[in-house]
């Protein structure tokens, strides 16, 4: 089996708060993971170059004959195909930037150290070949549906639906896949504009209206009366209600009850309170600025319809108002009356009109480990040491601590 080694690119810098937590080929695209992509198309085992903090998680191995691969680019088939006719130590770039290298271990560490990289036999990727890149955060919605359209062909070839219950509504021309153990009843499906894939286990209550393309990962709930319009992610372990419109939730995360989410992309271990909205359009109609960690700064995205991206464990209480384009932290909690502002820093506590302190790190890390094993799941050491690491790099953007 080819080993496979991920690298997080400079976009890393660019995809804080999400990649505070994990390096970049633990991103959901479409239904799968960046890195469950490269190991299906590639046959590959992987690991990663990441950051430091995060290296003890996320182990590197090296052997005799590595594929390095830069982690926010997506495979697709011939991109794969040239990447498996490359010579030992031969380097693909895209305008300087490194795609890929085939390493023996000797020339792996010389990359790594920075010593000797000049000796690798770079090429330009051929233009033929499309290359799609998660750089900014926008791009985990923006680039949704093409991603749940190729990850469905991945994962459904050669293989057959299991049986769609009578009492379900189909419509469209696209197809609906569902894995083994699906319940589902009583729910409209179309698929006009893309395929509906339900993973393992999942279970889509009754009422519920889905408009592809949309992806509900393994154990998922989506609760009575959801409606989803696409292209939207329901990762492993979400639960979810209201209304969700193009909009990525990677894992484990709760949006349970009514209120609106849309162009918007949770992380692991959020909750969502009832009722709570966020606004994805401006009154003025202009362009959405983003919080950008690494700029520390707006940015402009160039878009007219951006929502809310919240990191990790951020959670926020009844009634949550979000402004266009907001940004929350890791282990952020929100609550209050009033519009929280545009970008709320990792570890905070309150809202608009009570202001914010800093979330103690002892009583965030027992919050995470009461709601892990909720999910039968420990929060460990490592876990303690990695918030830890962000809860100390962030302190800079709790102005109150100044």
């Amino acid at each position: 089996m080819t080993n496979l080694i991920l690298f997080d690119s400079e976009a890393r810098k660019h995809l804080l708060p999400l990649t505070a937590t994990r390096p970049m080929g633990e991103l959901r695209l479409g239904i799968l993971t960046l890195r469950e992509k490269w190991e299906r198309h590639m046959r590959a085992s992987v690991s990663y170059i990441t950051q430091e903090y995060l290296h003890e998680k996320y182990p590197i191995r090296v052997e005799a004959e590595n594929l390095v691969i830069n982690s926010g680019i997506l495979p697709n088939a011939a991109l794969c195909q040239r990447i498996f006719k490359m010579g030992m130590n031969e380097a693909l770039l895209f305008q300087g930037e490194l795609v890929a290298a085939r390493l023996d271990e000797g020339q792996f560490e010389a990359l790594i150290e920075d010593d000797g990289a000049h000796e690798l036999e770079g090429a330009e990727i051929d233009s033929t070949i499309p290359l799609v890149q998660v750089r900014r955060l926008w791009d985990l919605f923006m680039l949704n549906g093409d991603a749940i359209a190729a990850d469905f062909e991945l994962l459904t070839k050669n293989k057959i639906s299991k049986a769609i219950s009578p009492s379900n509504q189909i419509l469209g021309p696209n197809p609906v896949f569902l894995e083994e153990g699906v319940k589902m009843e009583c729910c409209t499906i179309n698929t006009t504009h893309g395929p509906v894939y339900i993973g393992k286990h999942a279970e889509v209550m009754e009422g519920s209206i889905l408009r592809g393309p949309v992806a509900i990962g393994e154990n998922a709930v989506i609760k009575m009366g959801t409606r989803v319009y696409g292209p939207t992610t329901i990762g492993p372990n979400c639960k979810v209600g209201g209304e969700i419109s193009r909009s990525n939730l990677l894992a484990n995360s709760n949006k349970g009850h009514e209120g609106y989410l849309g162009d918007a992309v949770l992380g692991e271990w959020c909750n969502i309170g009832a009722d709570t909205n966020n606004s994805n359009l401006k009154n003025n109609y202009s362009e959405v600025k983003l919080w950008d960690y690494f700029a520390e700064r707006f940015v402009p995205t160039g878009l007219q319809f951006c929502g809310l991206i919240m990191g990790d464990h951020a959670k926020c209480g009844i009634n949550t108002m979000f402004n266009t384009g907001t940004v929350v932290g890791v282990f952020a909690n929100i609550f209050g009356a009033g519009y929280p502002r545009n970008f709320i820093p990792d570890f905070s506590w309150g809202g608009a009109d009570a202001g914010y302190r800093t979330y103690r790190f002892s009583d965030a890390c027992d919050t995470a480990a009461r709601v892990l094993e909720r999910r039968n799941q420990v929060f460990n050491e490592l876990d303690k040491a990695i918030l830890y690491h962000i809860y100390d790099q962030t302190a800079k953007f709790r102005s109150w601590e100044k």
